[in-house]
C-alpha cells in the first residue's frame, strides 16, 4: 500500500456515460475536431459507418475525465496512451472500469478499459501525480 491509500490491483469505480447525438458533437466542437462523420450522420453512412460516432479526442477526454474524478482536483496526468477499439454511436452506453498498475508514493500508473454492449471501445494507460508541490 502506497501513502495514498491505494495499491496495484486495486480497481476504481466504474463509470458509466450515455452516449447520444448531442454529446458526440459536442465533443467534436470542444476539441475542434470539424470531420464530418462525427456531426453529420449522411456523411458518416456514406463512409461506411451506421451513424455518427465519437472522435478519438472525445474518447481521450472522457479518460482523463474519469481519471481525475476518481483521483481528485490536485492530481495531474503526466500521459495517457490510448488506443480505440469499436466506435461509439448514438445509444451506446460507454463503462469506463480502471485498475491501479502501479503505485510509488504519490505517483500512480492506471489501466483503463471502455465497453459497450458491442465490444470494446478503448483501452489506456494513464500516468499520473496524484498530489503537486506547493510553492513555498
Amino acid at each position: 500500500m502506497t501513502t495514498n491509500g491505494f495499491a496495484p490491483g486495486d480497481l476504481l469505480p466504474e463509470l458509466k456515460i450515455p452516449v447520444d447525438r448531442a454529446f458526440i458533437v459536442a465533443g467534436a466542437i470542444a476539441s475542434q475536431d470539424f470531420e464530418d462523420v462525427h456531426h453529420d450522420p449522411d456523411a458518416a453512412v456514406r463512409r461506411g459507418a451506421p451513424d455518427v460516432f465519437i472522435s478519438i479526442n472525445t474518447s481521450n477526454g472522457v479518460v482523463s475525465r474519469y481519471i481525475t474524478d476518481w483521483a481528485g482536483p490536485a492530481a495531474r496526468l503526466r500521459s495517457v496512451s490510448l488506443r480505440l477499439g469499436m466506435p461509439l454511436h448514438p445509444g451506446d452506453v460507454l463503462h469506463l472500469t480502471g485498475e491501479i498498475t502501479a503505485g510509488d508514493g504519490d505517483s500512480a500508473t492506471v489501466n483503463v478499459t471502455g465497453t459497450h454492449a458491442r465490444g470494446m471501445h478503448l483501452t489506456a494507460t494513464v500516468s499520473l501525480q496524484l498530489r503537486t508541490e506547493r510553492a513555498a
